[in-house]
C-alpha cells in the first residue's frame, strides 16, 4: 500500500489562521504563528504551545499594528504576522493607528522622553522589554479622561482612575494579572524604589514613575486623567513599591 507523506510544514500552512489562538492553544498552527512572529522581530520560542510568554509577545504585536491588545491571535492577526515575516512588512505602519511603543523610534538616553506629540512617551533603547511594554500600554490611554473606578471592571474602559491607570500600564508589561486599587498597591511587589519602575501608593491615590517619567492622573496643567509628566511630585505619605528585578 502506497502512503503519501505530507510534510508537517505544509500541513501547518493548510490549517494556519483557521481559528483564534489563545492561552492554552496547542498545535502546528501555533508553532507556525510563533515562527512568523519571531521572523517579524517579535521574539518568541516556536514550541507549539500558546502560553503566557507567547501572549505577552502577541500583545506587543497587536499594539504595534494598532489592533486591540487582548493577547488573542485572531485569524486576521495570524495572517498579518505571516505577511510581516514573509514580505518584510513594516508592521508599525499597519492597522488603525495604534498608539503603542514605536520600535523604530530610537531613544539612546537612559530615561524615557516625551514624544513630539506631547502626549506619549518614548522608552529608552536600553530598557528591558517589560519596561518598553509598560510604556507602550500607558501610551494607549493618555487620551482618556479621569473616571472614578475606571479600569477596574475591564481593562478596556472609557476612562481610568489613578490605580486603574497604573494597573493598565503594568498589565501591558505582563507585571499584573488583575487591576489593583491604591491600597492594594501598598503591598504589591517589593519595598522601595525600583531601577526602572516605582509605584507610589496610599489609601487615596497611586501613581508611578517609569524610566524617569511620572505617569499620573493628576498633578499639573496636563489635566486629570492618565498622563505623562516630566516633573516629579513629593512621595511623602506614600508607600513605595517596585516590581521584582525592575
Amino acid at each position: 500500500m502506497a502512503v503519501l507523506l505530507v510534510p508537517a510544514s505544509a500541513d501547518a500552512r493548510t490549517h494556519y489562521a483557521k481559528r483564534t489562538l489563545h492561552v492554552g492553544s496547542q498545535g502546528s498552527d501555533v508553532k507556525l504563528f510563533q515562527k512568523y512572529l519571531k521572523e517579524a522581530g517579535f521574539t518568541t520560542r516556536p514550541d507549539g504551545v500558546f502560553g503566557r510568554a507567547t501572549k505577552r509577545v502577541v500583545v506587543r504585536f497587536e499594539r504595534a499594528v494598532g489592533r486591540r491588545a487582548d493577547g488573542k491571535a485572531t485569524p486576521s492577526d495570524q495572517r498579518l504576522a505571516r505577511k510581516a515575516a514573509i514580505n518584510g512588512l513594516d508592521v508599525m505602519g499597519q492597522g488603525s493607528g495604534g498608539q503603542g511603543y514605536d520600535a523604530a523610534t530610537s531613544n539612546p538616553t537612559e530615561k524615557a522622553t516625551m514624544a513630539s506629540d506631547g502626549r506619549t512617551a518614548i522608552a529608552p533603547d536600553s530598557a528591558p522589554q517589560e519596561v518598553k511594554d509598560v510604556i507602550a500600554a500607558a501610551n494607549e490611554i493618555t487620551n482618556k479622561p479621569y473616571k472614578y473606578g475606571g479600569g477596574h471592571g475591564s481593562w478596556q474602559d472609557s476612562g481610568y482612575d489613578c490605580s486603574g491607570s497604573v494597573s493598565y500600564a503594568l498589565h501591558g508589561g505582563g507585571l499584573l494579572d488583575k487591576p489593583l486599587d491604591s491600597t492594594g498597591f501598598e503591598s504589591w511587589g517589593s519595598a522601595g524604589k525600583g531601577q526602572w519602575i516605582t509605584v507610589y501608593a496610599n489609601s487615596g491615590h497611586a501613581y508611578a514613575v517609569i524610566a524617569g517619567l511620572r505617569f499620573d492622573t493628576s498633578g499639573d496643567s496636563q489635566g486629570t486623567g492618565p498622563r505623562w509628566h516630566t516633573d516629579m511630585r513629593s512621595g511623602s505619605g506614600y508607600v513605595v513599591r517596585h516590581p521584582d528585578s525592575l
